[in-house]
């Protein structure tokens, strides 16, 4: 990716598996910047900043519906082994969950910590949230998606080059539909409408320049 689209990105955002030191050197030569979530409890890295969470008063802050208390720690020289200091970031999230049973609201709270290259001068502690996240957005909001609405699930030839040939296009097609309504499409004129509405609406223009004069679509 990084040969072929060298400014395709500036950032890497990945889950426990690639917080290892050679991953974050690969990204730091070639100008790119990591987001990773870290859990490993055994690691230095994670012990230090962890007895720094109990003397360290957090930050409130809000995302989306849940109340957070965040905690940063900039400039970390304990993990040697990359080829800079890290960032590392506390995420304690309180939010409420409508059980079906009784439709009583019950209390969770989840807690994140990432490690990353971006320093606080680059990005503030509530955008490196944001970006955490978004990595569930794209579990969530796109391969979901592209499974429910898409049926990006379904095989349709069992050719390895056929597969992913439909597989890409699906992408592609995702992709252009929606920067189109992102973009192009304005607020006012979204408002009210579904994604449901838009794809059909695309559908039946794009049919009816298919479609012969005088045959009914």
């Amino acid at each position: 990716m990084i040969p072929a689209y060298p400014h395709a990105f500036t950032l890497v955002l990945a889950d426990a598996l690639y917080a290892q030191a050679p991953s974050f050197n690969f990204l730091l030569a070639h100008g790119q910047h990591a987001l990773v979530v870290l859990q490993d409890e055994r690691r230095d890295l994670y012990q230090d900043v962890a007895g720094l969470f109990h003397h360290v008063a957090p930050q409130p802050g809000r995302y989306r519906s849940r109340q957070r208390c965040w905690w940063g720690f900039p400039d970390l020289l304990c993990w040697p082994q990359v080829h800079t200091p890290v960032r590392v970031l506390r995420s304690l999230e309180t939010y409420s969950v409508r059980r079906q049973l009784d439709q009583r609201d019950d209390p969770q709270t989840s807690d994140w910590i990432w490690v990353t290259t971006l320093s606080p001068t680059e990005v503030l502690v509530e955008q490196v949230v944001r970006l955490g996240h978004q990595r569930w957005d794209i579990e969530n909001y796109g391969f979901q998606e592209l499974v429910q609405q898409w049926h990006s699930d379904h095989v349709y030839q069992h050719d390895p080059g056929a597969i992913e040939c439909f597989l890409l296009v699906a992408f592609l097609a995702y992709n252009v539909f929606h920067a189109f309504l992102a973009w192009h499409v304005k607020p006012a004129a979204r408002k009210g409408k579904t994604q449901i509405f838009w794809a059909r609406l695309i559908a039946a223009d794009l049919y009816s320049e298919l479609t012969p004069v005088g045959m009914s679509p």
